[in-house]
């Protein structure tokens, strides 16, 4: 039922930033674990990021700590994605996905932006 669009995708130079929303189409938004993961040419989807539905846990993959920050808007039923200091490893299609109970699989998932960096 709940829909996920992601925007903020792009091309940019390294060392530049980037902001990443997901908007979801559902009131229960709130209710639900948010997360971030990515997939670059030839590679597998890996996990990026996630924020509880409270927005006070979050968890991080090592190779964005320091640099990428993951926040929600409950009352626009959007999560972020803030990427700084971009590095050409992250050119990838960034999706976002829903978790409804924790431990639960992924789903739904959005439709994908690209983020380009370029050195």
């Amino acid at each position: 039922q709940v829909q996920l669009v992601e925007s903020g995708g792009g091309l940019v130079q390294a060392g530049d930033s980037l902001r990443l929303s997901c908007a979801a189409s559902e009131r229960t938004f709130s209710s639900y674990t948010m997360g971030w993961f990515r997939q670059a040419p030839g590679k597998e989807r890996e996990f990026v990021a996630s924020i509880r539905r409270s927005g006070g846990i979050t968890d991080y993959t090592d190779s964005v700590k320091g640099r990428f920050t993951i926040s929600r808007d409950n009352a626009k039923n959007t999560v972020y994605l803030q990427m700084n200091t971009l590095k050409p490893e992250d050119t990838a299609v960034y999706y976002c996905a829903a978790q409804w109970l924790w431990g639960s699989s992924w789903s739904p998932w959005g439709q994908g932006t690209q983020v380009t960096v370029s050195s």
